[in-house]
């Protein structure tokens, strides 16, 4: 019989479920707060965060008068998943992630440890010609939020901010 560790993984999660790259950080044990924000220090995976911004949708933004479809949700989620992943593996790490219900839909933020801008990342979202294997992050990013703003954070690293239409 094959007995998988799931002690690090997180609530109703099966070890199956994991996308690609959640593995990069260590799990924690994580249940989205009442509050929007994800606790201070708390390390997140890319399954957490998208658990979160999922969660917030479900309590903050959908109403009786207005709600989210499930194609504006998966592009919510992508976005999560790419910023989330990219600061994992190309930032240093996941410093801090916030989701804001807005009039629109959810603003997220995104913060890690590089100071380093991603040269796409103020592209067209096109994906450059010849173009093989990875980086549709984004380009993806780009074609799905609006308001994408970077700015250096005062002891280094960087936030990231976007908005993702629901409505």
């Amino acid at each position: 019989m094959d007995r998988t560790d799931t002690s690090s993984v997180a609530p109703h999660e099966h070890p199956s479920a994991r996308a690609p790259g959640d593995d990069l950080l260590p799990r924690t044990h994580f249940e989205p707060a009442d509050g929007i924000p994800l606790p201070a220090g708390t390390v997140v995976s890319a399954a957490a965060a998208r658990e979160h911004a999922r969660a917030v949708v479900l309590r903050h933004w959908n109403s009786a008068s207005r709600g989210a479809s499930e194609a504006a949700l998966i592009d919510l989620l992508l976005v999560v998943s790419e910023l989330t992943t990219n600061a994992i593996r190309h930032g240093g790490g996941l410093a801090a992630f916030e989701v804001t219900p807005t009039g629109e839909g959810v603003r997220l933020t995104v913060q890690d440890n590089s100071d380093v801008v991603p040269a796409v990342a103020f592209g067209s979202g096109e994906l450059p010609v010849g173009h093989h294997g990875n980086g549709y992050g984004w380009p993806l990013i780009i074609r799905l939020a609006r308001e994408i703003t970077i700015t250096p954070g005062p002891g280094g690293g960087k936030t990231i901010s976007v908005l993702v239409p629901l409505a």
